[in-house]
């Protein structure tokens, strides 16, 4: 018995008349009173008492009624959850993201998708870029939020916006002017850089940034991340070149100071793989760009 057998003897079992069923279907009453005996040849069992004047079920017609019911209730929802997902409405979103982008559009682009999808789970992770990478090659993840941004011919790179480099110092360095810090007052501190590992990372473009402003920091600390380098900084330990974004959260113990010359700059970019075909990757790249435009 198919599906569409199964929907003949529905019709049949409920209008308990093979006339009116056949009027229900849009189709005659012969070819559907032989769809019924091959059901009932095929399951082995009588589904109908056909008397002269009305037509009942046996036991084993309520029992497969009921089970039919239920069996064709559940197909309907499974075509509209599927719907739902291939529209968009429903389903799961894994996001990875570099700690830095949770100080600047992250958490707008996130609130302006939960809006627009508020049935779509999202799950967000913190990782480093070597880690997206790997998590996105893997179908790990869907989106990355990384900086700089992924490089692999499998992905699609979505540039977000660049914002300038600034120092983040111990509130106990006195700079000449108040929230400026200049090269030289640079020159001497310990350098805080994340991540340690692997390389080349983001610590090799702050690297690559002062070098090319003539700054070549002696003493060098390396760290896994972000919040461990900012609260390396809060204690006295140096200093760490980090995306303006950063300082719009104050801190504690630290100091946000724009470099004087400017040493350059940092873009955020969102990454997902080329072959990803998902409505939700594809609303969530849109509106990311769209909160964008409008925060750079």
């Amino acid at each position: 018995m198919n599906l569409k057998q199964l929907t003949y003897f529905i019709a049949v079992a409920e209008e308990l008349h093979f006339g009116r069923a056949a009027e229900r279907l849009g189709m005659a009453q012969p070819p559907l009173s032989r769809q019924i005996k091959q059901i009932e040849d095929d399951l082995g069992a009588v589904l109908f008492n056909r008397g002269r004047r009305a037509v009942s079920l046996t036991q084993a017609g309520e029992r497969l009624l009921e089970r039919g019911r239920t069996l064709m209730r559940d197909i309907d929802d499974m075509k509209l959850e599927v719907r739902r997902l291939g529209e968009g409405a429903e389903g799961r979103l894994r996001i990875g993201f570099v700690g830095s982008s949770t100080f600047g559009i992250l958490p707008t682009i996130v609130k302006s998708f939960r809006a627009n999808f508020p049935d779509v789970i999202l799950t967000l992770s913190p990782m480093n870029n070597a880690q997206l990478y790997r998590r996105l090659v893997g179908r790990e993840i869907d989106v990355a939020f990384a900086r700089p941004a992924l490089t692999d011919a499998e992905f699609r790179t979505v540039q977000l916006g660049d914002e300038p480099l600034v120092a983040a110092t111990p509130d106990s360095v006195a700079t000449a002017r108040p929230g400026r810090v200049t090269l030289d007052e640079l020159r001497g501190m310990n350098f805080i850089l994340y991540p340690e590992y692997p390389r080349p990372s983001y610590a090799d473009l702050v690297l690559d940034s002062c070098a090319a402003h003539g700054l070549d920091p002696d003493r060098k600390l390396f760290t896994m991340d972000l919040q461990t380098a900012l609260r390396l900084v809060a204690i006295g330990e140096g200093v760490c070149i980090v995306p303006a974004s950063v300082g719009s959260a104050q801190r504690n113990g630290i100091r946000f100071n724009a470099i004087e010359p400017e040493i350059g700059q940092t873009s955020l970019a969102l990454n997902y793989r080329l072959d990803e075909q998902g409505p939700h990757v594809r609303a969530f790249v849109k509106i990311a760009q769209a909160v964008a435009r409008r925060s750079f």
